[in-house]
């Protein structure tokens, strides 16, 4: 192997260097302004015929650019943490530190950095040992040539990639289950040093409707039967399935509806009366739900009465492709829970819904929430 150039990342020859300049635009390390471009990657690889591969691969996408490529996992953290790329395409056996160390490490330097693991491991343990890390992607060195490419365009959309070798395996809900515990530790130890969550803001990640469904119903119960009030909105379909659920479970529906204890109103419908420009206006928000507040605790008439709201206006804009819409909503969401005495779940769902929710949205919708539930 060439000896470091302590010029740039990465010890290329010229002519190498020079096309792929053309192609991604090449960017130092250290010194210098990089130019501007869609996405900048990191590439960690210790083979310096593979990293060529990986750069040339690269270079088939004019909107990636190069921002530097190193040998070792020690100093993919460093770069990492000064850089903060977009995407880090990283190998599993390095030098200095492997590639779990150091994704594990990077996860906490740079949390929105995307990481594509390029790997001659194969075992299926080792792929989902490393999603559940909070990879976005995961490809074996003998199938890049055919699903490289791919995995790049799904990982930088937003969606998670694995394999076609591993098709049949269950990747996805383990490394969810990972992530869940991992952020729900953190989220303690943050309350614990400060409480700029709400009391009660939850959030739930479900894999079917019956599952939210059954977390709902308990959730209204359990407020209801304590006479306090409630408000749900939700989709029409989850609103009829609730109201029969509620009955099952023995609840005089009807009479909290007449008293004003149940108030129902349709998720789409609420979103329109807010959205302005594709985001949620925080003063139409907090007006719309500050006065349905206020009207369900009045219809308890008893002193600390508490409003219990279920909502999925968040994952209506999650499953409509607008996830930073969802995520500024949570924002006001928590607002709205330390300016009233409410108790707040927030439900996302799988079904009839494509793809999956991408790994930094889901942490990032994780961090505004006092507890994950994950069904």
């Amino acid at each position: 192997m060439r000896p470091r150039n302590d010029l740039n990342c990465g010890a290329w020859d010229d002519e190498y260097k020079q096309r792929l300049t053309l192609k991604v635009g090449f960017g130092q390390c250290k010194g210098g302004e990089l130019e501007t471009s869609t996405s900048r990657v990191l590439v960690v690889e210790d083979n310096e015929p593979f990293r060529r591969f990986i750069c040339s691969t690269l270079g088939k996408r004019p909107e990636l650019h190069i921002v530097c490529e190193v040998s070792d996992g020690l100093e993919a953290v460093q770069r990492a943490e000064e850089l903060h790329p977009d995407l880090i395409v990283l190998d599993i056996g390095l030098p200095s530190l492997n590639g779990i160390e150091a994704a594990r490490r990077i996860r906490k330097l740079s949390p929105e950095s995307k990481i594509l693991f390029v790997s001659q491991e194969s075992s299926a343990d080792g792929v989902a040992e490393a999603l559940g890390l909070g990879a976005c992607g995961y490809v074996v060195k003998t199938d890049a040539g055919s699903e490289l490419l791919e995995a790049l365009d799904v990982v930088l959309r937003g969606g998670q990639f694995v394999g076609r070798r591993f098709s049949g395996h269950d990747f996805v809900g383990d490394s969810y289950a990972a992530a869940t515990q991992d952020l729900q530790s953190n989220r303690c130890a943050q309350l614990d040093q400060n409480m700029e969550i709400a009391d009660r803001h939850d959030v739930g990640f479900y894999s079917d409707d019956a599952g939210l469904l059954d977390d709902v119903t308990q959730f209204i119960v359990t407020a209801l039967n304590a006479g306090n009030a409630a408000i749900v909105v939700a989709t029409e379909s989850h609103r009829d399935s609730l109201l029969l659920k509620l009955q099952a479970n023995g609840l005089d529906i009807s009479a909290a509806i007449e008293q004003g204890r149940y108030i129902t109103l349709d998720a789409a419908e609420t979103l329109s009366t807010f959205m302005r420009n594709g985001i949620p206006d925080p003063v139409r928000f907090s007006k719309l739900l500050g006065d349905l507040i206020v009207k369900a605790a009045e219809a308890v008439k008893r002193e600390q009465a508490r409003v219990a709201i279920f909502g999925e206006c968040v994952h209506l804009l999650w499953a409509q492709g607008n996830s930073e819409a969802a995520i500024q909503m949570e924002k006001l969401g928590n607002r709205l829970a330390k300016r009233y005495n409410v108790d707040i779940l927030c439900g996302y769902s799988q079904d009839n819904v494509q793809g999956v929710m991408d790994r930094q949205i889901f942490q990032r919708i994780c961090a505004e929430h006092s507890a994950i539930h994950s069904l």
